[in-house]
């Protein structure tokens, strides 16, 4: 028996297992790929599917790999296991996973290189060890056994030496990629150790703070090696260069094609040892990323000039200082490169002598800085004049001059590629002269307005205007630029496209998101070549004159319409037969305004009709005005004085002939609620020998609430009259909410003798209850009964348990009662006689 509950409380368990890990992972239908990443995971899930060919396990709790954990994947090609705990991995664990040829252990707790688990997975193509907590980057033999590894990751914040044979075992293995960490200042090169490397792009995550001489060994046994790319990071991680000695010296005798500097601290003395080395090699392309730039104190002036750094692309991109650009005021080292990109380095001014030096660029990317189009031309430079420069890249910065930038352009000949976007341009009347090749021009995210037309260049094929707050077009600059194929006017707020627009070769036109509700027929007929049109996302409303447009103007043509939106009556996308208009016929109600108006003004009217006969049905008035009521009566019940303390919750007035109603329908379900009110009727709770009028006031005044039950006997007692004239006595010196009158059956004012004038007034000044005929009605009138008598057992002298009579009492049912209320003067409530 304890053995079943064993297995039983054991398949529990792993059910349990099973579905949290299959709630977590996300598992493509096929099974073959599953996702548990960033699920908390501690160890391996074992119920994936044996066909199972992509693991990601990264951003979990493993923190150890046990040598059957991958034994039901036998097809596990891509594993990703980083960003977990790992500290320990046995022995074989992939004896069983030899398709694997992705395996990522990056950033995990390793303490020693898995080799033994290895050593059988001949198709690994791509391994990362990188960011453990080994202290030896060595490579076994078992690595010269990887044939088909292409990119390696190795090292970690330990790793303090790297000696000579660290690598032998990959002297005859071609990687793509090698990449290796060390610690923050590394002690120790053995010089050999990069010499085994075969590799088309080192990547280096080392700093040599404290022994900058040993960039020269490592770069000395790169010599005579062929790189596409040598990549540094964190070069000098903590502090500046302040050595003398070249520490690139070796540089050109590396071949290398691309040279990347990331982060790490640079200053003009580092910078110009490396312009030096670079211009003597046959590096192509510079790139320094997000370094830390500084100028030195002590500037080493070189008498090496930099003026033969013929580069393909020079890239300074992400640096915060832009003194990165003033180190050298001659800037001869911009005057061979080809591409010069200068990206969000908050520089504000390009002197005269800048322009001059580049001649020989073809394209200038200076996006993402602080430059006003004033501090970009300056029209006492001499030396402006590019003749070479094709793109121009000037987005993403602070210029308002349109005018200022079509002179400084109009004197490059060859470009034909603008991109101006994200600036404030657009807003002044200015005219502007352009060179004659410009074939684009983007001017998206300015601040575009009508006068912008008369300063836009009339020869461009392709223009972007989107997104630059733009309310209309001018047609005239239209008829000009018969040369515009493609026009981007998406996002803006263009009310009307006009008829007779002219562009004869316009083959593209976006004008989503716009504010136009139609487009006359007469706005397309001159663009012969429109072949896609996007103009979804509008407030349109009928436009089924376009079907003449898109069945005569382009019979002969194709168009492609994308982004039209659904609700777009005459013209959807469904109605294309191969890119054509055809076979598409609006109906009546499609295009007949006058129509869909009377239509809807029918229907609305049945639904209004339709609700009318459902509320007067059903009664809602009544509910609602009911209600309301309630919501008053809580309202004044709060601030009803809370310091009297009362023996009755109420005292009732009612006529003798009424009696049987009050036994056995009123207070059965005051006396029985929870908690009971406890309630003073003449014939039980009258003190017996005390005169009939003593026992009115005296009963009273020891209750909190006093409901006269009004019906045509009560208005004929006598008696009733006596303790109403008391009632209202006390209202003297309390306020009216004390009153409740109870309707139980219709009486109008004329129903009620002249001598009954002190209830004639709290007719009214008082919102009195109805009791309904209905049985449906009756729960909201004991709601409004205890909403005004407030909560039961509370401000009593004491609390005692109340017993009934068991009477069975016939509720009389009468026709319907003329329903009357009246203002309120004392409570400030809005009451009105109505009669149903």
């Amino acid at each position: 028996m304890f053995l079943s509950t064993g297995w039983l409380m054991t398949l529990i368990v792993l059910v349990g297992a099973l579905t949290r890990c299959q709630s977590a992972c996300d598992i493509s239908s096929d099974g073959n790929t599953v996702t548990c990443k960033g699920q908390s995971l501690e160890e391996v899930p074992q119920h994936l599917s044996e066909n199972l060919q992509y693991l990601d396990l990264s951003y979990n709790k493993i923190s150890e790999i046990l040598a059957d954990d991958f034994l039901r994947y036998p097809k596990l090609q891509i594993l990703n296991l980083s960003y977990n705990n790992i500290s320990y991995i046995e022995n074989g664990t992939f004896q069983y996973n030899l398709l694997i040829r992705n395996l990522s252990l990056f950033n995990n707790s390793l303490r020693e290189i898995p080799h033994s688990s290895l050593e059988n997975l001949k198709y690994l193509q791509i391994l990362d060890l990188s960011n453990n907590f080994y202290e030896r980057a060595t490579l076994e033999d078992v690595f010269s056994s990887l044939v088909n590894l292409k990119d390696l990751s190795v090292g970690g914040p330990l790793i303090s030496n790297i000696l000579k044979d660290d690598f032998a075992s990959m002297e005859n293995i071609s990687l793509i990629r090698f990449a290796l960490k060390s610690k923050s200042s590394l002690d120790y090169y053995e010089p050999g150790a990069f010499s085994f490397l075969n590799t088309q792009n080192f990547w280096l995550d080392i700093a040599i703070d404290k022994n900058a001489t040993l960039l020269g060994d490592m770069l000395k046994d790169l010599t005579n090696k062929t790189f596409n790319s040598l990549r540094f990071r964190n070069l000098f991680e903590l502090s500046y260069y302040v050595g003398i000695e070249d520490i690139f010296s070796y540089l050109p005798y590396i071949g290398l094609r691309h040279l990347v500097f990331y982060r790490g601290k640079f200053n003009e003395n580092l910078l110009r040892l490396v312009l030096q080395n670079v211009q003597r090699s046959s590096i192509k392309n510079l790139y320094l990323l997000s370094i830390d730039f500084a100028r030195s104190p002590n500037a080493n002036k070189s008498e090496v000039p930099i003026n033969n750094l013929y580069l393909e692309n020079l890239v300074i991109q992400d640096v915060t200082n832009p003194d990165i650009l003033r180190f050298d005021w001659t800037f001869t080292w911009f005057n061979k490169v080809t591409n010069l990109s200068i990206i969000n380095v908050n520089f504000n001014y390009v002197p005269c002598d800048a322009w001059g030096q580049m001649t020989n660029v073809v394209k200038l990317d200076i996006s993402g800085n602080r430059l006003l189009a004033t501090n970009l031309h300056n029209p006492l430079c001499k030396d402006n004049i590019l003749p070479n420069i094709e793109i121009f890249n000037a987005s993403n910065n602070i210029m308002r001059s349109l005018k200022t930038i079509s002179l400084l352009t109009a004197q490059w000949p060859k470009l034909t590629y603008l991109d101006l976007s994200s600036n404030n341009l657009g807003s002044r009347n200015e005219s502007c002269v352009w060179t004659s090749n410009l074939k684009v021009l983007i001017l998206r995210d300015n601040l575009l307005q009508y006068e912008v037309f008369q300063c836009l260049p009339t020869k461009v094929e392709y223009l972007d205007l989107s997104n630059s707050h733009l309310d209309r077009l001018n047609m005239n600059y239209f008829d000009m630029a018969t040369n515009l194929t493609q026009l981007i006017l998406s996002n803006n707020k263009i009310k009307f496209i006009t008829s007779s627009w002219n562009s004869p070769k316009l083959h593209i036109l976006a004008l989503e998101g716009n504010s136009f509700g139609a487009i006359d027929k007469g706005s397309f007929k001159d663009l012969p070549q429109l072949k896609h049109l996007t103009a979804g996302n509008n407030p349109y409303h009928c436009t089924c004159d376009l079907y003449a447009f898109f069945t005569d103007s382009l019979k002969e043509g194709s168009l492609i319409l994308d982004d039209w939106p659904d609700d777009y009556y005459c013209y959807h996308p469904l109605h294309l037969l191969d890119t054509r208009i055809e076979n598409f016929h609006p109906g009546l109600l499609e295009c007949n305004v006058g129509l869909v108006v009377a239509i809807s003004v029918s229907v609305t009217a049945f639904v209004v009709i339709v609700c009318m006969l459902l509320c007067w049905r059903y009664d809602a008035p009544w509910y609602i005005r009911t209600t309301c009521q309630i919501i008053q009566m809580k309202y004044r019940s709060r601030k009803a004085d809370q310091s009297r303390i009362y023996e009755y919750h109420a005292f009732i007035s009612y006529s003798y002939s009424d009696a049987d109603w009050v036994r056995g329908v009123l207070l059965p379900h005051l006396e029985n609620s929870n908690p009971p009110y406890k309630v003073c009727i003449h014939e039980r709770d009258f003190q017996p020998g005390k005169w009939i009028i003593d026992n009115i006031i005296e009963n009273i005044e020891n209750s909190c609430k006093i409901i006269f039950i009004l019906s045509h006997n009560f208005v004929n007692s006598e008696w009733c009259n006596y303790e109403l004239y008391f009632a209202h006595q006390r209202a003297i010196g309390h306020a009216f909410e004390d009153v409740i009158l109870v309707v139980k059956e219709s009486v109008s004012m004329e129903d009620l003798p002249k001598r009954f004038h002190r209830l004639r007034k709290i007719l009214r000044t008082k919102t009195y209850l109805e009791w309904p005929v209905e049985e449906s009605r009756q729960p909201f009138f004991w709601v409004q009964l205890k909403s005004i008598l407030g909560k039961g057992n509370s401000r009593l002298i004491g609390q005692e348990s109340l017993s009934l009579m068991n009477e069975t009492a016939i509720v009389g049912q009468e026709s319907s009662s003329e329903k009357m209320a009246v203002p309120a003067e004392d409570s400030n409530v809005n009451s009105s006689i109505n009669q149903t």
